[in-house]
């Protein structure tokens, strides 16, 4: 059996099996949450009309990878609600939670989590409960056994649960990140979640492109003397950019160092980071309107230090392009909408980090030789 053109007992002895089966088995596992999704349907719309009519307000919540989710998400919650929605990591709201929470907004709380057991996962979820006169809670988990699974709530919940094979064996999210992120994207249009079936398929096409067409040239850009790495994403890609930068630096044990940030916000400061040994990732959007400004930036990266190479990743052709690669997912940039890029795009910042993990020496199962990361987090006591 191969995976990422690579034999199985290869990966094995590499320690790179479960991530390796992990971030090419996502386009199934879509399909699989699609079903699932569907198949729930009536209870979920159910659960999203009795709560939409009674809150103000929307927190998209988890911790590290879980909270990038809302980055990419918050957005499309907003728009088709009409109900302010904010992304605040539970890592902030523990131990601020008199900056978020307010006893008499009635509010939403979405809460992203891979094992349900960081520990700041089940206190944000206690805390909105104790400060909040009125407060619900959607949970969207992997692991049926997990704590937060299982927590008992004073009022309206539903726990969506991913497929079994959305729960990663692996240090770093894969398929519970993309699979996560398309849950809350088809639950939030749960009124015509069939009509999105096409939406799931040609994710899966994309995929098959990064899989196929440009394996080899992502593997070779993983094998470039980069020491850093800068992922930009606007709107919704700003969580891919996000999470790109954090699958890249945990994977390579921090051996390459890595940031991220909007194009806009690129250019108040940040670029001084940029250096003759950086890689620059810019994920586009395909938005002609938010396109414009991407491109501007792009072409502005002639002026001052030049970086060391600069991939794109873009839904279809979009003009020409000053980089040095370009990927283009599929014929038509609109054949997704623009929240849904991110749940393929992604696969880009994890096969980067993969490759660029075997070239370095690490282990991508198990990437932190120190024991400074852990697949669920460690030391963290709650007050």
């Amino acid at each position: 059996m191969e995976y990422l053109k690579m034999d199985e007992a290869k990966l094995g002895s590499l320690g790179a099996l479960e991530t390796a089966r992990e971030i090419a088995g996502q386009p199934e596992l879509w399909h699989s949450i699609y079903n699932k999704v569907q198949a729930e349907s009536k209870a979920i719309e159910g659960f999203m009309c009795r709560v939409l009519g009674k809150v103000d307000k929307i927190i998209l919540a988890g911790a590290g990878t879980s909270a990038y989710i809302g980055y990419s998400a918050e957005g499309a919650l907003q728009r088709r609600s009409k109900i302010t929605t904010l992304s605040i990591a539970t890592t902030h709201l523990v131990s601020h939670p008199e900056d978020y929470l307010e006893e008499n907004t009635a509010t939403l709380m979405i809460s992203f989590a891979r094992s349900g057991n960081s520990p700041e996962s089940v206190a944000a979820v206690k805390l909105a409960d104790k400060i909040c006169r009125e407060c619900y809670h959607l949970i969207i988990t992997c692991n049926p056994e997990g704590d937060l699974a299982h927590q008992s709530f004073k009022q309206d919940s539903y726990v969506f649960m991913l497929p079994p094979e959305s729960n990663d064996k692996g240090l770093a999210m894969t398929g519970s990140y993309s699979g996560m992120l398309l849950s809350i994207l088809l639950i939030n249009d749960i009124e015509s979640v069939k009509s999105h079936e096409q939406t799931v398929s040609q994710l899966g096409n994309y995929a098959e492109t990064l899989f196929g067409r440009y394996l080899n040239t992502i593997r070779k850009i993983a094998a470039l003397p980069f020491k850093r790495a800068v992922f930009l994403g606007s709107g919704p890609q700003f969580g891919t950019a996000t999470e790109s930068h954090l699958k890249l630096q945990e994977l390579t044990d921090g051996q390459v160092i890595c940031k991220n940030d909007s194009y806009l916000g690129f250019r108040h400061g940040p670029k001084a980071a940029v250096d003759e040994n950086t890689l620059m990732v810019y994920y586009f959007s395909n938005k002609e309107s938010v396109l414009r400004y991407e491109l501007d930036l792009v072409k502005g990266m002639n002026e001052g230090k030049k970086p060391l190479f600069q991939v794109g990743i873009a839904a279809g052709r979009v003009g020409n392009i000053p980089v040095d690669e370009l990927l283009v997912l599929g014929d038509s940039p609109t054949d997704v909408p623009e929240e849904y890029l991110g749940v393929a795009a992604i696969l880009f910042g994890q096969m980067l980090g993969f490759f660029k993990a075997l070239d370095l020496g690490s282990q991508p199962d198990s990437p932190s030789a120190s024991g400074a990361i852990s697949r669920i987090v460690k030391g963290v006591k709650i007050y």
